[in-house]
């Protein structure tokens, strides 16, 4: 079962990492194949925490090819940073390969990003103000800048002049920000170019290749299925897919080699940024669950919007991925609690909703309709199988279980890396 597509099933940060660092020792590619440095994965190993925001977590594990796909935008300032940061520390970083079709995030592109959501207000929708979206952008305007153009800087001026034309009338105009020079952005991505030779090359030919010789591959998406541009709560989403669908357009593989679609779930759920959240918790219970769960973003640092398990939104996220398999995070940030409530409906205007509504508007003001189940107090990091969890903590896993739609293969119990318990091998 060589192609697997690792998925997040909320709004982001559900400890994608982990699992795509769980099936580090068997796998042969780590691929990301959408986003950019606005997401980031945050693994432990032994007593060493690594925080990785553009690279894909395999680059972690020795032997496995990190790949960053045409799928992502790359911020070159921040890819470089990360690899020295992990060569500091005694990581390997040799291996990674990076598609040539993979778009280039520019200053431009964060200066646009930063000043457009100030100019929104009220209506901003929460970017971290990276430049993504603005890549994305030019990506389908087909002004955009790719890998592959930096290795020809007569290509690569026509292109940043193609694209500063209109950018700078806005910046200048609207926005009263000075202009952006062709040379002072021709020169910084210049700069990067000599570095970029061995690493910049056709993965979707390496990806296809080691698939037909039966090498594992994963396929790590990034941000998460509430937040992909077609399927997320539109417009507070990223700008790229980040559904299983995303892995065959952003990889370059067809789908028809994606074997094992892995979704994962937290035991409550967070999110960052604007947006509906119909479990949102706003007192001392979701201030509990924030500090608890240190549910701070790996990336910009803001404290994330903490709520109850929602199941409808799971059996939603199983159906457009196609989940064979769901990877339970953080149950042990549960413990203490007398009593655990879980979504399992929707309340809108006093018609019950028992799938995600399809109107948005009716999302927004959708109110949850919960269930309760009986938590437990013992300590459960410790926990290796599932008969070690008490029989709450059982009988919690088998009714989301039941409520979503998929099996639940493997439970987190604990931030260390072996903190989990496998009840279906997630490879074979």
């Amino acid at each position: 079962m060589p192609g697997i597509v690792i998925v997040g099933v909320q709004w982001g940060d559900e400890g994608k990492g982990k699992a795509t660092d769980l099936l580090g020792e068997r796998t042969d590619w780590v691929v990301k194949f959408n986003g950019g440095n606005n997401a980031g994965h945050t693994v432990v190993i032994g007593d060493e925490k690594y925080a990785l925001h553009l690279l894909p977590s395999g680059i972690l594990s020795p032997g496995v090819i990190p790949v960053i796909g045409n799928g992502v935008v790359v911020d070159l300032e921040v890819l470089f940073g990360e690899l020295e940061a992990l060569n500091a520390r005694g990581i390997d970083t040799s291996r990674l390969k990076i598609s040539a079709n993979a778009h280039i995030i520019t200053q431009y592109h964060r200066t646009l990003d930063k000043v457009t959501e100030r100019f929104l207000g009220k209506r901003m929708i929460g970017t971290t103000g990276r430049g993504i979206g603005p890549a994305y952008a030019d990506k389908i305007n087909r002004v955009g800048i790719r890998m592959q153009d930096l290795f020809d800087e007569n290509i690569l001026r026509q292109k940043v002049e193609g694209a500063l034309d209109q950018k700078n009338h806005l910046l200048v105009k609207v926005f009263n920000r000075r202009a952006i020079t062709v040379d002072e952005v021709v020169e910084d991505l210049l700069s990067y170019a000599p570095r970029l030779r061995s690493i910049v090359c056709d993965t979707s030919l390496l990806l296809n290749t080691a698939l037909d010789d039966g090498d594992v591959v994963v396929f790590e998406g990034g941000q998460a299925t509430m937040l992909d541009i077609d399927h997320g709560t539109y417009p507070f989403v990223t700008s790229s897919s980040a559904t299983a669908g995303g892995a065959a357009t952003g990889a370059g593989i067809g789908p028809n080699r994606l074997d094992r679609i892995v979704g994962i779930v937290k035991a409550y759920t967070t999110r960052v940024g604007s947006g509906p959240f119909p479990t949102e918790l706003f007192d001392e219970q979701g201030e509990w669950l924030r500090s608890r769960g240190f549910e701070f973003g790996t990336t910009t640092g803001r404290p994330r919007r903490v709520g109850w398990y929602d199941a409808p939104i799971t059996r939603y996220a199983t159906r457009v991925n196609g989940i064979t398999d769901l990877v339970l995070t953080k149950l042990d940030i549960l413990t203490g609690l007398a009593e655990i409530p879980v979504c399992v409906a929707y309340d809108v205007d006093g018609e019950r909703f028992d799938e995600v509504p399809v109107n948005q508007s009716d999302f927004h003001h959708a109110t949850p309709i919960l269930q309760y189940f009986s938590g437990w107090k013992q300590d459960i990091s410790r926990a290796r199988t599932f008969e070690d969890l008490p029989l709450e903590a059982q009988d919690y896993v088998l009714a989301l279980e039941e409520m979503s739609g998929t099996r639940i293969s493997v439970i987190g119990v604990g931030a260390a890396r072996d903190a989990v318990i496998v009840r279906h091998d997630l490879i074979d």
